[in-house]
Parts: C-alpha cells; sequence; structure tokens
C-alpha cells in the first residue's frame, strides 16, 4: 500500500479549525482535443464559516471552475476539497449529488428556472426530488418566498416576473433546504445596479441573520465590496486575498458611481 502524505492537509486544518471550506493545492486541466487548457494550478483557500467571500478575476481566470471543484459539481485532477470536515473525494457521485441537495445552495446568472411552472413550484422542485412530501415541501417553499419578499407573486410563471423577482424566487429555491453554504456564480450579472442592490442588501442580510457562508464569483466591484472579503484570480491562480475592512455598502457608491 502506497502512503499518502497528508501533512499539507493536517497543515491546513490546523490554520483554521473553523473553516467549512478548504482547498489544498487543487488541480483541474480541461482537455479539449489536442488543447489542454490548466484551469487550476495548485490553488489552497479557507474560508470560515459564516463568511462572504467575493471571487474575482478576468474572464478564463479559473473562478467558476474553482467555485465548480470547491461545490462538487466538477471533479478535480489533484489536491483536496473539505466540505465541513468532509472530503469530497471520499464521496460516490450519488452521495456529493445528495449531500448538495442537504447542505448546499446555488445562485446562477441566468435563474436557471423552469418556465412552465411557478414561482412555488420553482422553489418546492429540489424538496420534492428529493423526497420531501408534497405538503411539506410546498410549506417550506412559501417561507423560504417569504424571507424574499416574493409570497404574493408565488403562483406567477417567471415570464411575469421582472429580472430583480426571478433573481430572487432563485434566492429562495438556494434557501428552501436551509444550506449551509450558497454558492454564487454572477448571481447580479443579468440585473440593472438597483436590482443588483436589492439582491445584496437581501443576501447581505441572509449572511448576517442565518450566519450561513456565502461564495460569489462576480466580476463586479461594487458587488465585491459589499463582501468581507475578496479573493482575486488570475491564470488558475491565487493572487491575492483582501480582507475589507467594513460591508454594506451600497453598489453604486463602492464602484464609484
Amino acid at each position: 500500500m502506497v502512503a499518502i502524505d497528508t501533512t499539507e492537509l493536517d497543515n491546513a486544518r490546523s490554520r483554521d479549525v473553523d473553516a467549512i471550506i478548504e482547498a489544498v493545492d487543487v488541480v483541474k486541466t480541461y482537455h479539449t482535443g489536442r488543447v489542454e487548457v490548466r484551469a487550476l494550478r495548485g490553488v489552497s483557500l479557507s474560508i470560515r464559516r459564516g463568511e462572504m467571500v467575493a471571487i474575482m478575476g478576468p474572464s478564463g481566470c479559473g473562478k467558476t471552475t474553482l467555485l465548480n471543484c470547491l461545490s462538487g459539481l466538477d471533479v478535480i485532477d489533484s489536491g483536496r476539497v473539505i466540505i465541513d470536515n468532509t472530503d469530497l473525494n471520499t464521496m460516490s457521485d450519488n452521495r456529493k449529488t445528495e449531500y448538495r441537495a442537504r447542505r448546499m445552495g446555488f445562485v446562477f446568472q441566468f435563474y436557471n428556472l423552469l418556465p412552465v411552472l411557478s414561482a412555488v413550484e420553482n422553489v418546492e422542485l429540489p424538496l420534492l426530488v428529493s423526497g420531501t412530501s408534497a405538503r411539506d415541501a410546498r410549506k417550506r417553499a412559501m417561507d423560504a418566498l417569504d424571507t424574499v419578499h416574493l409570497t404574493e407573486w408565488a403562483e406567477h410563471r417567471p415570464a411575469e416576473l421582472s429580472g430583480g423577482q426571478r433573481q430572487r424566487v432563485t434566492i429562495a429555491r438556494a434557501l428552501v433546504n436551509d444550506p449551509a453554504i450558497v454558492w454564487g456564480d454572477e448571481p447580479t450579472g443579468d440585473l440593472d445596479s438597483e436590482n443588483a442592490n436589492e439582491i445584496m442588501d437581501l443576501l447581505s442580510t441572509l449572511n448576517r441573520e442565518r450566519q450561513q457562508t456565502f461564495v460569489l464569483v462576480t466580476h463586479d466591484q461594487g458587488v465585491a465590496q459589499r463582501t468581507e472579503r475578496i479573493v482575486h484570480m488570475n491564470d488558475g491562480q491565487i493572487v491575492s486575498d483582501e480582507r475589507l475592512a467594513g460591508r454594506d455598502t451600497n453598489i453604486a457608491d463602492a464602484a464609484g458611481g
């Protein structure tokens, strides 16, 4: 049997015992024909429980790949990803899917709502798929819509909602299982500044009141300034990790306009 050197992982854990997300020397390479793209080049990162973190960088720098690898949506080539003391490498695909359904929420730029379903049906769908009873799923979905102030729009389909309202439905869906971690990939990227501010107000409130961990990939400096920590990436590596002194700045002010 080949011995595995766990020194680096042990050191990473000893640095921050309250970490809910840990990446240790994560490598991810994509092969497209004859082209090899080194998306992540030995990334190490630790995020504490209850933190709100922005991941920034130019297009193609690896920030979305990092989010996908940290959340278990994508398989890494080498390294370790530990979520709440659970090593994702030890999980089967089915186990990872189940873990995401119970412990994680996802907010995407383009909503990913099913157009034929109402707002409440979109929100309750993950619960129904995971085996929750219809009555309990509907109650929890309505509670989640109440959290994002959309109960009066529960029976409306996505086409009948504004962009900001659709993103609120997406957030309600992400929150319906009361996740420990919420991942956001450009969560305000399809919104104007007013709606972006409203969404960030909501995410900041949830982070503060529920102590849920938020990891947001964004190109928007104004959005990043609403978090408490900004991780900058370039060429598949983390190039800086900045902890901010203050939070809850208006996006327009943070962006300088």
